[in-house]
């Protein structure tokens, strides 16, 4: 029989207990963009812009990186987003800001058509409706409701803290301008929101928008 010395077996016990290095870890790929023309989706990168609000300072998407950003198409005309005004849009943005949330409020509708407002307007109607978004943009000439495909209003986006899309499309699934019908609702916003803050996937990254056609500039009636 071969004897071990104390010292192999010592060295044979080190050996065996010593684990492989664990292989580090793949840094992840960058989130994908849509294809030209196309309405980007949840999962791809959302696109970047720049806007004047209705203070007229610029706001970039690019200065919110690392916080949620909600976008939420508006018209103040419409009647979808005159139920959604009726109080629960406001509730629903304050919860959010106070979350840290930054809400961007974009008005895409073209000069001369019902929805287009100054600055002026959008802070007389931001002060008489109680709104409580971060920001209230203008985007007359309709780049960044096409670049985002938003079609109606109220239309919908949320923006993760590494810049990507996890949801797109309409705030809930009782598409009426009906306001008992806020009750009993599922909000698509609130609920994603949700997700996002406990670390979820998420429940729906998209929904059917509906609501008002935004009037965009090349094909707006004057």
């Amino acid at each position: 029989m071969i004897r071990l010395t104390v010292a192999a077996l010592a060295v044979l016990a080190l050996a065996a207990c010593q684990q492989p290095a664990a292989a580090p870890e793949k840094a992840k790929a960058p989130a994908p963009a849509a294809a030209p023309g196309a309405m980007p989706m949840a999962g791809q990168a959302a696109p970047a812009f720049t806007l004047v609000d209705a203070e007229g300072a610029p706001r970039s998407l690019a200065d919110y990186r690392g916080k949620v950003v909600v976008l939420e198409w508006t018209n103040e005309g419409c009647p979808y987003v005159k139920k959604h005004y009726s109080g629960a849009m406001q509730a629903l943005q304050r919860e959010a800001v106070e979350d840290g949330v930054v809400w961007l409020s974009v008005i895409s509708s073209a000069p001369g058509t019902q929805g287009y407002v100054t600055g002026d307007d959008a802070r007389v109607w931001k002060a008489r409706t109680g709104a409580n978004s971060t920001h209230l943009l203008l985007d007359p000439t309709g780049q960044v409701g096409k670049l985002y495909g938003a079609r109606t209003t109220p239309d919908m986006r949320i923006i993760d803290r590494e810049g990507r899309l996890v949801y797109v499309g309409g705030i809930d699934d009782k598409p009426t301008t009906d306001t008992a019908d806020l009750q009993g609702a599922t909000n698509f916003v609130r609920r994603a929101l949700d997700d996002l803050a406990s670390g979820n996937p998420m429940r729906t990254a998209f929904a059917t928008p509906y609501g008002c056609s935004v009037k965009y500039a090349e094909t707006a009636e004057t």
